[in-house]
This record gives C-alpha cells, sequence and structure tokens, in this order.
C-alpha cells in the first residue's frame, strides 16, 4: 500500500485551505516513500508549492475553469470512453462494485470515475495489484497531461507521474489522434456547450481488434464492466 497515490489524489482535488496547510507534509511523503522518480517528485512538489502559495480564491478559480468547464480536461475517466451515453451507467456500476470490494467506503457526492477517487483506491491495493489498475486507463492519463501542457499547466506532473508509475509506454497512434482535438476556452460558453453535446470520444479509426491498437473501450473490459445490464443500472450514476 502507498501513501504516494494518496498524496496525489489531494493534490488533484479542488484546492482548500487544508491542502495549502498540509503542503510541507505531502512533499515530505513523496520524498519519503519514492515511489516517483526524483524527477517527477521535484515537478509535484514545485506544483504543490504554488498551491500552497497561491490566493485560494485564485486557486480554486484556476482549477475550475481547467477540470471543470474544460471537457477535454475532465478528471472522470469515463467521461472520455462513454461521454454521456447510457454505459456510462454500467461502468460506473462496476468501478463502484471494485472499490466496495477493496473496502473503500466513499462518502463523497462523487462519481466513482472521478480520478481523485481512483487513486485512493489504488492507495489502498499492493504495489503490484495499483499498478495493474493504473495501467488500464495509463493512455487516457497520458492525453491529459498533454492537453494539461498545452494550456501551459502544472497539474500536467501530476497526470505524467501516473504514467511514469502505470509503467506502461502510451500507443502513439492514440496520442497522434488525440492531438488533434481542440482543448476548449474555458470563457467561450457557446464552444464549451456544443463540446459536452458531443458523442463519445473514440481512440483510433476501425475496430480496436482488427488493427491491434488497445483503446479506451479495452479498459473497460479488462475492469470485468457487465456486458448486459437493466436499464435502470445502465442509466444509474452511482452516487453515494
Amino acid at each position: 500500500m502507498s501513501v504516494t497515490y494518496k498524496v496525489l489524489s489531494a493534490v488533484l482535488s479542488y484546492p482548500t485551505a487544508e491542502l495549502q496547510g498540509a503542503a510541507r507534509d505531502l512533499i515530505g511523503i513523496l520524498n519519503a516513500e519514492q515511489l516517483l522518480p526524483a524527477k517527477q517528485r521535484a515537478a509535484i512538489g514545485a506544483l504543490i508549492e504554488d498551491i500552497a502559495a497561491a490566493d485560494l480564491l485564485e486557486a480554486q478559480s484556476a482549477y475550475v475553469d481547467l477540470f471543470d468547464r474544460t471537457r477535454s480536461l475532465s478528471l472522470h475517466l469515463f467521461e472520455h470512453v462513454h461521454g454521456e451515453s447510457r454505459d456510462r451507467g454500467q461502468a460506473m456500476v462496476s468501478l463502484l462494485e471494485r472499490y466496495r470490494e477493496a473496502g473503500l467506503d466513499i462518502a463523497a457526492a462523487e462519481l466513482p470515475d472521478y480520478i481523485p477517487l481512483f487513486l485512493e483506491f489504488l492507495s489502498t491495493l499492493e504495489e503490484a495489484e495499483a499498478r495493474a489498475h493504473l495501467a488500464e486507463p495509463a493512455h487516457i492519463l497520458a492525453a491529459l497531461a498533454e492537453r494539461l501542457r498545452s494550456r501551459d499547466s502544472d497539474y500536467a506532473a501530476v497526470l505524467e507521474g501516473l504514467v511514469v508509475l502505470s509503467k506502461i509506454a502510451p500507443s502513439p497512434d492514440i496520442l497522434a489522434e488525440l492531438r488533434l482535438e481542440t482543448i476548449e476556452d474555458p470563457s467561450d460558453l457557446a464552444a464549451l456547450d456544443k463540446a459536452w453535446e458531443e458523442t463519445e470520444v473514440r481512440f483510433g479509426p476501425g475496430d480496436a481488434a482488427a488493427d491491434g491498437c488497445p483503446r479506451a473501450t479495452d479498459m473497460l473490459r479488462r475492469m470485468d464492466v457487465p456486458a448486459e445490464k437493466s436499464k435502470s443500472e445502465r442509466l444509474m450514476g452511482a452516487r453515494t
């Protein structure tokens, strides 16, 4: 079990005064555990220090613009797989069941595919098992890291660190396609409305089985998402 995942979960969460006050402790945990290489620890440590030094309201506003008002930067994993399709509900149920099997009691009113919650789940597992789970959405995490870098956001360091921990080399084909996608301007409300109305994201042309290229749907299959469930289960948002 690794506390590093808990630290990364905290850093990716909505900034609070408590997070700012714990900055030194968080950096100390990363350096003491050394799960991440020194380069990634330094970059994430710098981000933590910046959050701690920032005006809290400004830090919160910047966070909302990045992750809540920009669909392509959403911290909900299944947003990049299913969008708002009905299949997202059954995927949520399956992931929530995994959390419960691991003894993770989700008290927060947040969807289970929220990356900070996913990292809390990983922190309850042995390291080999945590890496195996982290490897499944590694391509999504890599795409998010690139998109954040394109916005000059230091939050990219956290996503890059997760890709390093996964020990998975992201597919060049998937990333090449994702680089063509437009990152929304959070101040352009009309463009944001249009983006949220689009259909589910697909990571590459053709069928995954035919061309051998991994897809986000492969991640769901490996997470044992049931093929069929009742209508109510498929539509269920799985909030706790």
